[in-house]
Formats: C-alpha cells, structure tokens, sequence
C-alpha cells in the first residue's frame, strides 16, 4: 500500500512538473507566436519519464531517445522563425524531472518549479546581462567564482608557521568573504541605491565578519570617493554583529556571565546602530551620484591587502602570547581580540564557566579585546580605505567601546 501510495505520488508530481513548466510555454508560444510545445505535451513528456523510470533501464533509454529525437525534429522545424533551443531543452530536462520525481520527489517539485521560473523570468534575465550587467561586473564575477571553486580547494588545509596561525587556505577564505561581501554590496547598491544599500550589506556583511566588511567598505571608500560616508556607515553598522555574536557566545559557554554583560551590549549595540543611522542619514546626497552605480564589484589588490594586514597581526600577536605566556590572562585576552574578539570571549567565558577565574575578571578580559580589536578595525580601515575612512569611523568605534566599558564598570 505504502509502495502505489508512492508511486501515484510521483506521477502526480511529474505531471504537476509538466502541467507548470508546459503552461509557461504555452503563454510564451502565445505571445511569440510560435513554438513547438505546450501544456499538454510536455505534460506527456513529464509522465512518460515517471512511466518509463518504471519500466526500468531499458523505458529510460527508448523513452529518453524518443524525447531527444522529438526535440530535435521540432527544433530543425522552427529554427528559422525561433533560432532559440529553450523549448527543446526545456522537453528533454521536464523528461528526466518525470524520471526523477518516481524516485527524488521533493527534489523533482522544487527543481521543477526552479526550471518554471527560469522560463519565466526570460526577458528580465536578458534585460540584466545584455543591459545591466557590464563586461567588468562579468569579469569579476568569474574571478570570484574562481577564487572560491578552484584556487581554495587547492590550497594547503595546515599551518606554516612555529605559533600554528597562518593557515593559508583559511586566509584565502578570508579574501572569498571579503570580494562576495564588496559583491553584495555592489548588488545592494544597484538595488536599494547607495545610501540603504550600503547600510543593508554592512548588516549583513558583519555577520560573516566584521573586520572583512570594514576592509571591504574601505576599499569601495577609497575607489569611490562620492560613497565615502555611506560605505562608512556600511562599516559602523557591521559592528553590531560584533555584539550580538559576544552575547551569544557567552550565552552558549557561561550564561551565568550574561548577567553582568546583557546592559553593556545592548548600550553598545545602540551606540553602533545610532551612529550608522546618523553617516546614513548625512550620505543622503549620494544617492544623486548615478555614476557610482558601475565600476567593479571589488579591487584584487585591495583584497590582498587587507589580508596581509591580518596575517601580520596574526603572527604578530601569537608571537607575543608565546612571549607573555598564559599566565598574564588578561594581556593574552587583549592580544587574542586583535585578531578575533569572539575567540577570546570564549576563552573568557570557558574560564569563568570552570571556575578558574571570576565572572569581573572575564568581563575584564573580555573589555580589553573588543578594544583591541576595534583598535584592529580601524587599522584595516585605515590601510583599505584611508585616513579619511577610518576617521569617519573612529567617533563610532570609539563609542562603542567607552559605553561598553563604562556600563560594564558601572554594573560590576
């Protein structure tokens, strides 16, 4: 019983698949005026896969051969009123979705409803690459698909140095996050216009990391001087996820901590989000700069060097934590959130979890690296962006770090 209830299942869906795929064709035969296939052929076709993936080896083959032979003879006879070979495609991927429905039914639906879309959305894909997109965005895009597909895989997974910190394939990964979030941004802008848009991407860029994102709106700072202060406020606003992931990781390590820390982070958290909302508020005029909307998605050479800034401090402050040794706790923390305040909030945290330290003295440590590693972030603003970008910066950074240090003072 379980088995037929299945197996109807499947046919229902792989007809399903025909029926939405065959009516988008149907409407684009109407409006094109020709075409080779409508709804309830590619129907048939849907249920022919699921039928023939019963047969077996040998239903798949005829049937799959027919389906391409039956493509072919309509594209050779439509070819000179439509070139195009959408619809022939489009039978021969709606077959091999009937075959998969009888055995991936969940997988079938949404790939068969990914491939309707697809169809759908022809003139708006052809508006975007034909007279959106440019051949510079092109070309980044493939160097970021490359940089991600082919040049991380093949890079070493180990350390190379005596401290155990520089990991190249991790610092290339680095460099990915860093040109996909000056791509988001890029997008964002062409989407919401440079003032929201920049103030989305930093949201959203800062949880994946905040430092990248500070680099990554520098260097978009010091391309395009016009977006000097939305891609500032892009960068401050990045700086909330370095507070909401402070709270969550003591949360999940020390909770008892979380008392003594909740009105420090949301007092900072406010005093990032004001201060992104004010360099939003005076980057109003940048939405009149229609030129910045092109140009490219990232800078290579502003990539690699934010990330020779952070292998730098990398070795750097494992070379002084094996200097000052464990014992100096509250230095090694300091140390520690140069290169990752979340790191050394853990290890804070795990410390006061065990009891070997008291919950003042991991507030303490946990004061000192996130002022080190703003301290961090306004150097990677400086070296990407310039004076004048980490300038914008520092009046929020600095306040985000005196509040916090203040509140967490005051409630000791």
């Amino acid at each position: 019983m379980t088995a037929d209830l299945d197996t109807l299942r499947g046919l229902a869906v792989a007809v399903g698949i025909g029926l939405l795929v065959g009516v988008e064709r149907e409407r684009r035969r109407a409006e094109d005026g020709h075409g080779v296939a409508g709804v309830r052929t590619f129907a048939l076709i849907a249920l022919a896969g699921a039928l023939a993936e019963r047969v077996g080896g040998i239903g798949i083959a005829l049937a799959g051969g027919f389906v391409a032979l039956a493509a072919l003879a309509a594209y050779r006879g439509s070819r000179d009123a439509d070139p195009g070979l959408t619809t022939e495609v489009a039978m021969l991927v709606v077959f091999l979705l009937g075959v998969l429905a009888m055995r991936e039914l969940a997988l079938a639906a949404g790939l068969g409803v990914g491939v309707a879309l697809l169809l759908a959305a022809k003139s708006r894909v052809h508006r975007f690459v034909q007279r959106v997109l440019t051949d510079q965005e092109l070309h980044d895009a493939l160097l970021l698909a490359a940089a991600a597909a082919i040049v991380l895989p093949l890079l070493p997974d180990r350390s190379l140095d005596p401290w155990q910190v520089l990991n190249l394939r991790k610092l290339w990964l680095l460099a990915v996050l860093v040109m996909a979030i000056n791509a988001a941004g890029h997008v964002a802008l062409r989407a919401f216009g440079p003032r929201a848009g920049l103030l989305l991407a930093g949201l959203a860029g800062g949880f994946v990391s905040s430092t990248a994102t500070i680099g990554g709106m520098g260097a978009r700072a010091r391309r395009l001087p016009a977006l000097a202060t939305a891609s500032a406020s892009g960068a401050i606003a990045s700086n909330v996820s370095t507070i909401v992931q402070i709270g969550i990781v003591v949360a999940a390590l020390a909770p008892g901590l979380l008392v003594p820390l909740a009105w420090p982070l949301l007092s900072a958290g406010a005093v990032v989000l004001a201060f992104a909302g004010v360099a939003a508020w005076t980057s109003r005029g940048a939405d009149g700069h229609d030129g910045v909307l092109e140009g490219r998605a990232f800078e290579p050479r502003q990539v690699l060097l934010f990330v020779a800034v952070v292998a730098a401090v990398l070795v750097g402050s494992a070379a002084m934590l094996a200097w000052l040794g464990p014992a100096a706790l509250e230095a090694t923390l300091a140390v520690s959130g140069l290169a990752d305040v979340h790191a050394a909030t853990a290890s804070a945290a795990q410390l006061a979890a065990t009891g070997r330290i008291a919950p003042a003295q991991a507030v303490q440590g946990i004061v000192l690296a996130l002022a080190t590693n703003s301290a961090m972030k306004l150097g990677v603003a400086w070296a990407t962006g310039g004076r004048g970008f980490a300038l914008r910066l520092l009046p929020g950074i600095v306040a985000m770090v005196l509040v916090f240090a203040g509140v967490a003072w005051a409630v000791a």
